[in-house]
């Protein structure tokens, strides 16, 4: 199997996993750089993401062209929130863009921030604030991402974070590989649920930096394990040894 046909079946399966655990349901998107293309990624084409195959996962330039320009292939309206992402941070391998109901809270309410939690939500220690689009683009746009230069706005109000909340709209989450940006995301998610759930008891006490620096470290090396199981559960048919 090619290094691009391995990446097609990662983005795939993350895919399919993403909307497994509810935080894709019909909109939403992952995509992976080209392993041998740093200044091109892999992406589904526009469809529902439950519904995606290896062999719909095609290829772009970071000004979100098709490779191949004769391809008559529905694109993603977003897909430049991937291609600004990658070209300002060479350390992103793969990029989710969700709409998790669960997060949307801690995108409207003013002075809400992402903070983490619990053990397996250490990578949010350095989460922003939401970002506003009507801050580039005016109060009358549809809030998508969708042109090069509102995703350089987005890139860098992300900055070094893992995790980007995006007002009224959702979020994003980067990784240094499938699997980290997979778990990132589906952890962004449990995170503000526990939040939600916990301020009906009273004020949450978060992880200090030190913690949330450790758990982090600690989590990211047993990434593979939920790796495994969720490509079993959600997308067997692309499991090893199948």
């Amino acid at each position: 199997m090619s290094a691009v046909s391995a990446a097609q079946g990662l983005v795939s399966a993350g895919s399919r996993i993403l909307a497994a655990h509810g935080v894709l349901d019909a909109y939403g998107h992952i995509s992976c750089r080209h392993p041998d293309r740093p200044d091109h990624f892999l992406i589904p084409r526009n469809l529902a993401p439950a519904l995606v195959q290896p062999d719909d996962v095609v290829e772009l330039d970071l000004d979100g062209n098709p490779a191949t320009p004769s391809a008559d292939v529905p694109l993603f309206l977003e897909r430049f929130i991937h291609g600004e992402i990658y070209r300002r941070r060479p350390d992103v391998q793969a990029v989710v863009h969700s709409h998790a109901l669960p997060v949307m809270p801690f995108t409207v309410v003013a002075n809400a921030t992402i903070r983490p939690i619990c053990h397996m939500c250490g990578f949010l220690r350095e989460t922003p604030g939401a970002f506003d689009l009507a801050d580039h683009a005016g109060p009358a746009t549809n809030l998508l991402i969708t042109s090069p230069d509102l995703g350089r706005h987005l890139a860098e109000h992300l900055g070094d974070a893992r995790v980007v909340p995006m007002r009224a709209h959702g979020f994003t989450a980067v990784g240094t590989r499938v699997e980290q940006a997979v778990y990132h995301a589906i952890y962004t998610v449990k995170n503000c649920e526990i939040e939600l759930a916990s301020r009906k008891l009273g004020e949450p006490q978060f992880l200090s930096q030190g913690e949330a620096e450790a758990c982090e470290r600690t989590m990211d090396t047993v990434i593979p394990r939920a790796w495994n199981l969720w490509v079993r559960q959600s997308a067997p048919d692309l499991a090893e040894g199948n």
